[in-house]
Formats: structure tokens, C-alpha cells, sequence
């Protein structure tokens, strides 16, 4: 029987990708003298109180609760579907753990924007796009997500056609303070690169 995790506001840190571009487990990376790992859980801790880790078990059970994909190796959706199947929170802050930058404050502003708006999903988007994952999902996105994973369909973006969307454009995100370098993700050593040259 699955149990549902009572609040209002729950954090999931997805950290089950296979990470195979870095070569290694980019959650456990250091950056600024904290892993990836510790600086996610820290920023989502101090927006939502309550944070889940969706990925393997044994990997990240000695640092809080755990969930799995139901849909093994299907991508970040399938992590947001997992999230989503365990949490009866309202408002559900998903954030990838390969973003450095993204402070609690930001979070802070995503779930506020969340609040003020009856939309399924509240995403953020800048130069580079949409940023599904640093963003935030209400509970029936899973049936969404579960529907498109079926099909074998694993792009995040072409779900939200079928939902209704409240998105942050980046002049409402610099207007807050919020820059793009937030939404910076490394996934390869160039990228890591890239990252110890910013601050922190």
C-alpha cells in the first residue's frame, strides 16, 4: 500500500540519472564545499520543510527519504511521476540535484507564484528554454506524466501541452533577482568546469 506524505509544500530531489556524461554520481560532486547532493537537499529543506530524494534506494537512504521510479530508466519524467504517486502536498517543488545555483530563495518564489495560481505545473523559462526541473508540479500532473510514460513518450515539455501552465518568464525572474546562471545544470565535466568559475 502506498503512504502518502501529508503537507502542504513537499520538496522531491530527483537524483536517479545515470549520470553516464559526468562518468560519475554527480549528486555526490563537490561544489563550494558541499556535494550537489547536500546543497540541493539544504535549499529544498528551507522552502518546503519536507523533502523526498526519487532515486536509488540503497544509494541515498542514509540521507533521508526515498522514493523510486515506478518507470525504471525512463528519464526525469518518470521521477516526477515516482514524486508525485508518493505526495498528497498541493504543491510539489521538484528540483533536478545537478543545479548548483539554485538557492532557496529562489525556490521560495517559484512555490509562492505556485500558490497564487491554479495552474497544474509553474515553470520558469529563460534563454534556454522551460526549466521542468527546477519547478513546481501539483499532484495530478501524475496521471499526465503516467499516460505519457506508457506510451513511451519521455520528453517533460510535450506533456505540458495537455495541462494548464503558469510560466515565469525571465524578465519576471530578473525583476525578482533571479538570474539565469540559477537554472545553470551540469551534467559533463566541461560543465563542472564551467560551474567552479562561477561563485557561489
Amino acid at each position: 500500500m502506498t503512504v502518502r506524505l501529508q503537507s502542504s509544500r513537499i520538496g522531491f530531489l530527483l537524483a536517479g540519472g545515470k549520470s553516464s556524461r559526468m562518468g560519475a554520481n554527480k549528486a555526490f560532486l563537490n561544489f563550494g564545499g558541499q556535494t550537489l547532493l547536500d546543497r540541493a537537499l539544504a535549499a529544498l529543506r528551507a522552502a518546503c520543510g519536507k523533502v523526498v530524494i526519487v532515486g536509488d534506494l540503497e544509494t541515498f537512504s542514509s540521507h533521508g527519504s526515498v522514493v523510486s521510479d515506478v518507470f525504471a530508466g525512463c528519464g526525469p519524467l518518470a521521477g516526477i511521476h515516482a514524486a508525485l504517486l508518493h505526495s498528497s502536498a498541493e504543491l510539489n517543488m521538484v528540483l533536478a540535484v545537478d543545479m548548483p545555483f539554485v538557492s532557496q530563495e529562489l525556490l521560495h518564489f517559484l512555490l509562492d507564484v505556485a500558490d497564487a495560481t491554479d495552474a497544474t505545473v509553474t515553470v520558469p523559462r529563460t534563454t534556454s528554454g522551460l526549466q521542468p526541473l527546477c519547478a513546481v508540479y501539483r499532484r495530478d500532473f501524475a496521471s499526465t506524466a503516467e499516460r505519457a510514460l506508457t506510451a513511451g513518450k519521455y520528453k517533460i515539455d510535450a506533456t505540458f501541452t495537455s495541462v494548464s501552465l503558469r510560466v515565469i518568464e525571465e524578465s519576471e525572474l530578473a525583476a525578482a533577482g533571479f538570474i539565469e546562471k540559477s537554472f545553470f545544470n551540469v551534467n559533463t565535466p566541461e560543465d563542472r568546469h564551467a560551474a567552479e568559475g562561477f561563485s557561489f
